[in-house]
């Protein structure tokens, strides 16, 4: 095993280039410092250091086992900072921003489990109603789509399937679509303008096509109007598979797939958050997320950092 103090005298030394400079450094005497060494040399069995002229260079032994040397500093401070965040107390106030789909159910759970188990911690939670720009300096974002760099940490904790749907009522009265070159005789219930330019749908034989559908006579920007106003009959709109199951659960035959097997390309849900290392209360919470996953947003689920 090594001495973490050794350690440190070699790297010192292979920096500085000079017992004498490395000891002030270290706040060591000289004889401390060439002693860690030599023992450090002793428990390798082969000498690191040779002066030449005034300075003290490395051997070829030296040379590689400095690259080890550096890994096994980063190491132990790694385990100091890890040791030191147990010490931490989980309290503070975390300034979450949040996609408006998120706002009842999944994440109200979380919340209030989080809010349970650390009772130090105040939670303010923001309704996050735009993508997140370069030089946004929240704290935390959960959002719901493609994200652009923004200068946070992007952290995809899974996927929503997405499908087309509308109330029965509506497909009795105006029929189901056989194909999306139909859509185009269908009312349209449009969400933040999202098909204003055209759908393109994906069909695992047909491959893509792109559709137009209607112009829309009613465009929202929130999830929870957008499925009332399918619900009631208003048209056909796109919805994520997963709201419509928590949907039906409680109202039962509201929405109807249209055009099963074609389908409008995978919304990511994105967990946003600084680089560098975060308080306790951040990484406790942002750990409960990741493990509170449901998991219809598994399928395809992966991490990616940008």
């Amino acid at each position: 095993m090594y001495d973490f103090d050794e350690l440190a005298a070699f790297a010192a030394v292979m920096e500085d280039g000079s017992l004498a400079r490395s000891a002030t450094r270290l706040g060591v005497s000289k004889s401390t410092l060439s002693r860690r060494i030599h023992q450090l040399e002793h428990h390798l069995g082969q000498p690191l250091l040779r002066r030449q002229s005034n300075r003290m260079i490395a051997t070829e032994a030296g040379e590689v086992f400095l690259r080890y040397c550096h890994q096994l500093q980063q190491l132990a401070q790694q385990s100091h900072q890890a040791l030191d965040e147990l010490k931490e107390a989980v309290s503070g106030e975390i300034t979450v921003h949040v996609h408006s789909m998120f706002l009842r159910g999944w994440f109200t759970s979380c919340a209030e489990a989080f809010l349970a188990r650390y009772p130090g911690v105040r939670l303010d939670v923001r309704t996050q109603g735009a993508v997140p720009s370069v030089g946004d300096d929240r704290t935390l974002c959960l959002w719901l789509g493609r994200v652009p760099e923004c200068g946070l940490r992007q952290e995809i904790l899974g996927r929503l399937s997405r499908h087309l749907y509308a109330h029965p009522d509506y497909l009795n009265r105006r029929g189901e679509p056989s194909h999306p070159r139909e859509l185009a005789g269908h009312d349209w219930v449009d969400l933040l303008g999202d098909s204003m330019e055209g759908l393109t749908l994906h069909h695992d034989q047909e491959g893509i096509v792109d559709v137009a559908p209607s112009p829309s006579r009613l465009r929202v920007d929130q999830y929870s109007m957008h499925i009332d106003a399918i619900a009631r009959g208003r048209g056909l709109g796109v919805l994520p598979d997963w709201m419509v199951a928590g949907r039906e659960q409680a109202h039962p035959g509201e929405l109807m797939a249209c055009l099963e097997t074609w389908q409008p390309a995978d919304l990511p849900v994105t967990l946003l958050y600084p680089f560098g290392h975060q308080p306790r209360r951040v990484t406790s919470f942002l750990e409960m997320l990741r493990q509170s996953v449901p998991p219809a947003w598994q399928r395809d689920r992966h991490s990616a950092l940008a």
